[in-house]
């Protein structure tokens, strides 16, 4: 799908650090924010039959509760907090979250996307590495009974033992579960990477990444210096597409780029392309790149000898002098099958 005719969205000026210390301010980001990482906590909202309140995750509102945790966006951790409701609004419209959906939520710092999956229905299963603001978040939501939050740094978090008594719960409704964050872009790969081969517990991960990552994951073609193993990876585990662009005005403090969220809709374990061992086929596919302008009859030779290497490639229809960005992910499988020793 072509960004370039996709929807764009309301953008604010930009805001300056001064603005942090002396406007009001409350709720809204959705990047993990961070401290020195202690002994993980739950929190858990208290049960009540009122839903969470709507109110309006505005520019005022995330400087207000920032302010109230004398928190600030730490640069080093990639935080930038969410300034525009309209965008959360749009994120788990993406989705498609309904009553009953269990959500997995990164970061959800000030609580304002937490707020729209609440609102839509959803329970969510928050996990935010600042304590402060896991607080936070737990405290504006006590009283929705829909909203568990971990004090965990995600890429260290044990997410299966965490989702599996979510999903299939009263909760679920026997639908599979899915993530929906504005996520750092400095932790990008790693979430991509942990989330996607989940699809036993996820069907569909949408998150808000920086622009040109999301356009590189998405429509990154052969024979172009674009593609690279993380294409062979997202498209082995999931169906990508990019969903609409976010300026970067929208956010505090206002990043040096663009954003944009993606949907990768998970595929089944039983969808995966066939490979005798994922391990072999991703170690293949990543020596095949770590030498990409050599051709594959030199790069994986490690593997087995270059004759049959070129005889396993014109045997699928391609040249015996092909390089790796030339392969599409049904040329890596077939030729991972035929070469592979194990």
């Amino acid at each position: 799908m072509n960004p370039s005719s996709l929807c764009s969205v309301q953008t604010f000026p930009p805001i300056s650090h001064s603005a942090l210390l002396y406007r009001h301010r409350k709720p809204a980001h959705d990047s993990t924010a961070g401290v020195r990482r202690r002994a993980p906590y739950v929190v858990c909202a208290e049960r009540s039959s009122r839903a969470s309140t709507r109110s309006a995750d505005d520019y005022h509102a995330t400087l207000k509760a920032l302010k109230s945790k004398g928190r600030f966006p730490r640069k080093s951790l990639g935080q930038h907090y969410m300034l525009n409701s309209e965008i959360n609004d749009q994120l788990a419209g993406a989705a498609g979250i309904e009553q009953g959906d269990v959500v997995l939520e990164i970061g959800p710092g000030t609580g304002s996307l937490t707020n729209v999956l609440l609102n839509s229905g959803a329970f969510v299963l928050a996990v935010e590495k600042d304590k402060h603001m896991a607080a936070l978040v737990s405290e504006r939501f006590s009283s929705s009974g829909k909203l568990k939050v971990l004090t965990e740094d995600i890429v260290k978090c044990h997410v299966r033992s965490h989702m599996s008594s979510l999903v299939g719960s009263t909760y679920s409704k026997s639908r599979s579960a899915k993530v929906v964050a504005n996520i750092p872009f400095n932790i990008s790969t790693d979430v991509i990477k942990l989330f996607l081969p989940m699809g036993d517990i996820f069907s569909e991960v949408v998150l808000l990444l920086q622009e040109e990552t999301a356009v590189r994951l998405v429509v990154s073609s052969l024979r172009t210096p674009e593609y690279r193993p993380i294409n062979v990876f997202v498209n082995f585990y999931s169906e990508p597409e990019y969903k609409f662009k976010v300026p970067r005005t929208n956010f505090f403090p206002q990043p040096n780029v663009d954003a944009a969220v993606v949907s990768f809709k998970l595929k089944l374990p039983s969808e995966y392309p066939h490979v005798s061992s994922t391990k072999s086929f991703f170690s293949m596919v990543n020596s095949a790149f770590n030498e990409k302008r050599k051709m594959l009859r030199k790069s994986l030779q490690h593997i087995c000898t270059s004759l049959e290497i070129e005889e396993a490639l014109t045997s699928i229809g391609l040249l015996a002098t092909s390089r790796p960005e030339e392969l599409a992910l049904d040329d890596f499988v077939k030729l991972h099958n035929l070469i592979a020793k194990e």
